[in-house]
């Protein structure tokens, strides 16, 4: 398909901005639905934590955003806690950091770093957007049903979903909660599919696959990883709706409520735990595995010197998502299985810790003597780096079976997950946003405002996730919307007071970056072409957004992405476009 070809038709604002099929216009879409989502995922964390940090008080803003049904007096009831903590985890997990990290960047970047016109399907690319939309309004919707959302956990374990007389949060909120999930599957297997195939068929000329950057071979992986697993959890929700609305008993068996005996018979909720968590392990390195291919591009671009290891870097992403595959047990130690197989677990699980030990020596070595640009996406990536190990060591313990067990279920899980992948996931994101800002919208992003935001950012995440490690060892429950009736845990109010205060300094500071990113939207400095001085193909291509993404033909690509301060040339950096002088060495080991 030529240049000429396009732009006879007259684009209208619909089919321009709303029902667009272009990949760069789906990954704003995406970027700012992710966003909006990101806002509500995180105002709920600050609401949860004041109650409990101060237990039992009486707050304005709980009157003000939880009503006098689930905030009398301003003081908030303790189901609605826990319906908190679940919508928060659902929506950060899946909606922010699956959803908007991987549906922004996979879209945005696939087809300009590979050299391609667009994804392969733009139809099918524009349904996978309106479906993910389609789901967040459901789950948004289900906050304001009258019995009020789902509350059985993120992880919506049975009997407690399975049944809707159990708790309110069963009621209609769970059903809705269901269905969203459902759409959100169907939707992030439709992308996944289309970055597969964009992947393997559509490459430019000379763009192998030792050739891809790292974020491309990331997005390839994380999509072969969904489409895997994510049916999987299609599957679970599908056999929970039938168990609840149907009459089925997958999930159920001889379960007493209220002194009534349910004719439930023969089903185990322990399957649901197997068929959620098969998704669930995958689902984190689905979430994790974008942020680090993103750091990688990043990290070699700021240190203006070629990405140290490009083969064992794309091993370990390999070794990781199949390793991903084969450790879901590790969530389920407690759960009453076979020591054995726990033994069995326990080793796999151990064993990704060689792959994601490889990526954090590599990213160490790149930086090594680098020439390091330290602008904010460089900061994040290096941040991503830091919580991605000091994260990772607690996974050691939690991935053992015998050490697992005394803290399982303690504030001590809670700290390890969201520093490795909650809060290094959203370093990906935020350093993807502030490189490809200019990529996105032709302009800059302040950097003062940038600065500002990463260091406060930092020291609020460790803030607050640091502490937790303490008061998780000390045996604090997650959870649990108030710990006053355990007097054995009084000693430790101060250390909850504390991190609430980070989070509610680290949540505020967000607003910097909401300003910085929606200023500089319309009024940032204009971009050059290729601000960063990068080598990458997304970089050729005009700063106008263009239907087709080249104006003319498709460049050809001649060289690995990395070839910074190669010797032999006058720059300190060689796009993949420029041809191979007479005698010079490819260089990707």
């Amino acid at each position: 398909m030529s240049a000429h070809d396009h732009g006879h038709h007259k684009e209208t604002f619909i089919t321009k901005y709303i029902f667009s099929l272009d990949h760069k216009m789906i990954a704003k879409q995406y970027l700012i639905t992710g966003l909006i989502m990101g806002i509500i995922g995180v105002l709920m964390s600050v609401l949860f934590r004041m109650q409990i940090a101060w237990p039992e008080e009486s707050f304005g803003i709980f009157k003000f955003l939880l009503g006098e049904k689930f905030a009398p007096g301003g003081v908030m009831r303790n189901d609605i806690y826990l319906a908190l903590v679940t919508i928060h985890g659902t929506i950060m997990v899946f909606f922010v950091l699956t959803a908007g990290l991987s549906g922004t960047f996979s879209n945005l970047l696939i087809p300009l770093q590979i050299g391609a016109r667009d994804m392969a399907s733009g139809f099918m690319n524009m349904l996978s957007y309106w479906m993910f939309f389609i789901s967040s309004v459901i789950m948004v919707g289900s906050l304001f049903v009258e019995s009020g959302p789902a509350s059985a956990g993120w992880t919506i374990y049975p009997p407690l979903s399975a049944l809707p007389q159990a708790i309110p949060g069963s009621g209609l909120g769970m059903t809705l909660w269901l269905v969203s999930m459902a759409i959100f599957i169907a939707s992030s297997l439709m992308g996944s599919l289309n970055y597969v195939v964009t992947v393997i068929n559509l490459r430019t000329k000379g763009m192998t696959m030792t050739r891809l950057p790292l974020t491309i071979w990331a997005f390839f992986v994380t999509a072969i990883i969904g489409i895997v697993s994510f049916p999987v959890l299609l599957s679970a929700a599908l056999l929970l709706i039938f168990d609840r609305s149907f009459g089925t008993s997958f999930y159920l068996s001889d379960i007493f409520i209220s002194g009534e005996v349910l004719h439930y018979q023969g089903g185990s909720p322990v399957l649901f735990e197997h068929l959620f968590w098969f998704l669930g392990h995958p689902e984190v390195y689905i979430v994790l595995l974008p942020a680090l291919g993103i750091t990688s591009e990043i990290i070699a671009t700021n240190s203006r010197k070629p990405i140290f290891g490009y083969r064992a870097m794309v091993a370990s992403i390999l070794a990781i998502a199949f390793l991903s595959t084969i450790v879901w047990g590790h969530h389920m130690f407690v759960s009453g299985m076979n020591p054995f197989l726990g033994s069995v677990f326990t080793f796999t699980t151990l064993l990704i810790a060689i792959p994601s030990a490889v990526k954090a020596f590599n990213y160490i070595t790149t930086l090594w003597k680098g020439n390091l640009q330290l602008n904010p996406a460089m900061l994040f990536s290096i941040g991503l780096v830091s919580t991605f190990i000091t994260g990772g060591l607690t996974g050691i313990i939690l991935g053992d079976s015998t050490l697992d067990i005394n803290v399982h279920d303690t504030y001590f899980v809670v700290a390890h997950f969201h520093l490795v992948m909650g809060i290094s996931a959203l370093y990906g994101f935020f350093a993807g946003v502030y490189h490809w800002f200019p990529k996105m919208f032709g302009r800059m992003m302040n950097k003062t405002q940038g600065y500002v935001h990463f260091w406060v950012t930092a020291v609020c995440a460790y803030g607050v996730f640091f502490p937790m490690h303490f008061i998780g060892m000390a045996g604090l429950p997650r959870r649990y919307y108030t710990n006053s009736a355990f007097p054995l845990f009084d000693d430790l109010a101060d250390v909850n007071v504390l991190i609430t205060v980070f989070a509610i300094i680290g949540a505020a500071f967000q607003i910097v970056f909401f300003w910085n990113f929606f200023y500089s939207m319309f009024y940032g400095k204009k971009a050059t072409q290729n601000p960063w001085r990068s080598n990458t193909l997304e970089w050729t291509t005009p700063v106008e957004h263009i239907h087709g993404n080249w104006p003319g033909e498709i460049p050809e690509v001649h060289r690995w992405p990395y070839d910074y301060n190669k010797p032999g040339h006058d720059e300190d950096f060689v796009p993949q476009i420029v041809p191979m002088k007479e005698g010079e060495e490819q260089l990707h080991h």
